[in-house]
């Protein structure tokens, strides 16, 4: 018995056949004297015809308007950059502090304080990711770089829906401190509404979160913190100890297992009290070079000083059962504290503070849409601008829609939504150590900081298990919330991916259905389908290839065919002589070019040498986005960052 053709033995039959079709230098066909296969309709996609061989010629002025200068988008300080993300991070107690009391009780301060310290597992991490990769978008820009595109969209599922969560939480939360003060005729989901579409509009005419603004915010709600901790303090000495002795009381009193078990439900719900920073490596292309550890550093340490003792005075003024009856439970401290004027004061502070937060939650969202979009993930509509504001419109009514579904599926219920949230903001902190874990071992030769070790990226992940799934036990029906939302979002990005795929599968059902043929409405589906598979596929993708290794040239090939829907695939090679190009290059494309047959793969020879100025100018010329130009992992004398080249993307072998 034959055993089973061979990879090499079946791309081989691949080549004869196609060579039975092959186009001679005069014209026609060449035919063997083998059966001739007649094509169906869909093989006019499947060909992608022959690959040629160019020579690309680079002037001066194209260098010139060459953007590759990065450090003149470095404009944040550590201060300023702090304050962006600050505003987020920050911003949280004002619905953190509830749901913690909710679950952890007395020992709350506590839970709060042990969540904040956890968070130096997660700082190592995160400043060698972005040390690595000073690129937009995060996780999904990590991951993609580090992994599949498959795997990546999936973290670019659960970025968008923390994203959403901030932009609910944060409204939900304004819109319950707003009605306790003004007592609004109309329930207050209406206000969440209401803030919803106002913020949607706000970022359509052109408003953006600046710096400034967001330092000036931050800087109000520090004020304003420290105000009400000192006030709260003196309020606390001359009452004494009976509240919180009351408050210690008023529950069960639990054994040892009961009270540690309430101190971890709390820590797993606590993390809601740092969520936004998740947000700062978004900003890592905008800060200075070497301030994001000073960034980290900032944010955290002012979570360490505001959670936990603001708990602490929470519970030593206000009873037990006020605490759990309502959501504003920092206004009632003020009263408390000092009375109505501090109230007012910190009110407007709220509503300030989780405004910034909105800003900086619709804003991200808006940065991973078009980042999606640049990668043919999504419709070129994303990346449209309005005329006079440019702002991108379509992603802003779309994620602002998303929020509105999310917030009226969960009910208009804060509680839920803040449980949900933190569950969000879980599974977006335990990608950066898997990130992490990928990019050492895919991307090792990047890492220039050893920072992370790998014990600690593997505690941190084990960390994220434990808070993940203590977030789960504590509320089940939370777990089916994100996942549905989640699976909802990856199927739009998954669909958008495979755009190709569905219509070859819609024109096989339409093929089956002969009745369609003959309806006017229905008949031109079939080349209506077909030419939308040609023009999606002409989009060009670019490789840049150093060697004449066929098996790498291979390798690299193949993950564009796994990745990205094309049928245009250009080799680039850069050399300085010509008795330093590969003497193997042309011929093995031409293997190549064979044994792809849905691709029709060119080769490109430019005379420079490899420099983002080239790079850049090349990119121009074929008008393909840098973005959509792949190269494989740079060794350690590479003396560029993957910042300086534009966003191109390290591909997998």
């Amino acid at each position: 018995m034959r055993s089973p053709p061979s990879f090499a033995e079946s791309q081989l039959d691949v080549i004869l056949r196609r060579q039975r079709h092959r186009p001679l230098q005069g014209g026609g066909l060449k035919f063997t004297n083998t059966p001739t296969r007649f094509l169906n309709l869909s093989s006019d996609w499947e060909f992608a015809g022959w690959g040629s061989t160019l020579y690309l010629e680079l002037t001066p002025e194209e260098f010139t308007n060459s953007d590759v200068d990065i450090s003149a988008r470095q404009v944040l300080g550590q201060y300023t950059a702090s304050a962006v993300a600050g505003n987020a991070v920050l911003g949280s107690v004002f619905y953190a502090l509830p749901a913690v009391v909710a679950l952890a009780g007395v020992f709350s301060p506590i839970s709060l304080f042990i969540a904040t310290l956890v968070l130096f597992f997660w700082r190592p991490v995160m400043e060698e990711l972005a040390e690595t990769f000073p690129l937009v978008g995060s996780n999904y820009t990590y991951l993609l770089n580090v992994s599949s595109k498959s795997i990546a969209l999936g973290g670019a599922a659960i970025t968008l829906l923390d994203a959403a969560m901030t932009v609910v939480v944060s409204s939900g939360t304004a819109s319950a401190y707003l009605s306790s003060e003004v007592h609004p005729p109309f329930p207050a989901f209406v206000l969440v509404i209401i803030f919803l579409l106002g913020f949607a509009i706000l970022c359509l005419s052109g408003t953006r979160d600046s710096a400034r603004m967001a330092f000036g915010i931050l800087s109000f709600h520090i004020l304003t913190m420290i105000i009400l901790m000192i006030f709260a303090s003196i309020s606390w000495a001359r009452r004494g100890n009976a509240q919180i002795s009351s408050n210690w009381h008023s529950g069960d009193q639990a054994s040892p297992a009961g009270m540690f078990y309430q101190i971890f439900k709390g820590i797993c719900i606590g993390f809601l009290g740092l969520s936004g920073f998740e947000c700062t490596p978004a900003d890592v292309p905008s800060i200075r070079s070497g301030r994001f550890p000073s960034v980290l550093r900032n944010i955290h340490l002012a979570t360490i000083v505001l959670n936990g003792p603001l708990m602490l005075l929470v519970l030593a003024l206000i009873p037990m059962d006020t605490i759990l009856s309502g959501a504003n439970v920092l206004s009632i401290l003020a009263q408390e504290a000092s009375g109505r004027w501090l109230r007012t004061w910190l009110v407007v502070d709220a509503l300030l503070v989780l405004c910034g937060g909105m800003f900086t939650g619709i804003l991200s969202a808006c940065a991973v849409l078009e980042k999606l979009a640049l990668d043919r993930v999504l419709p070129p509509l994303f990346l449209k601008r309005m005329p006079v504001t440019g702002s991108p419109y379509f992603s802003i009514l779309c994620f602002t829609c998303l929020c509105g579904v999310i917030y009226a599926t969960t009910g208009a219920n804060l509680t839920v939504s803040s449980q949900m949230f933190a569950l969000s903001f879980l599974a977006v902190m335990s990608l950066y150590p898997i990130s992490n874990l990928l990019m050492k071992f895919n991307r090792g030769r990047l890492v220039k900081s050893r920072n992370a070790t790998l014990l600690l990226v593997f505690s941190t992940i084990i960390l994220s298990l434990i808070l993940l799934i203590g977030n789960i036990i504590i509320n089940p029906i939370t777990l089916a919330y994100f996942s549905a939302y989640t699976l909802a979002i990856l199927a739009v990005f998954i669909i958008g991916q495979n755009k190709i795929h569905i219509i070859r599968w819609l024109y096989w059902v339409y093929d089956q259905a002969p009745l369609l043929h003959h309806f006017r409405w229905s008949k031109g589906w079939g080349a209506w389908m077909i030419d939308r598979v040609r023009s999606m596929k002409q989009n060009t993708v670019c490789v840049m290839i150093k060697t004449d290794e066929i098996h790498q040239m291979f390798r690299m090939i193949r993950y564009v065919r796994e990745n990205e829907e094309t049928s245009c695939l250009k080799l680039i090679h850069f050399y300085n002589r010509i008795e330093d190009v590969p003497s193997e290059l042309e011929a093995n494309q031409k293997i190549l070019d064979e044994m792809f047959p849905e691709l029709t793969i060119d080769l490109v020879f430019v005379q420079a040498p490899f420099t983002p100025a080239t790079v850049c100018s090349v990119s121009k010329r074929l008008v393909i986005p840098r973005s959509l130009m792949f190269i494989s992992c740079p060794g350690p004398e590479f003396p560029y960052s993957i910042a300086d080249l534009g966003g191109v993307r390290i591909i997998t072998l």
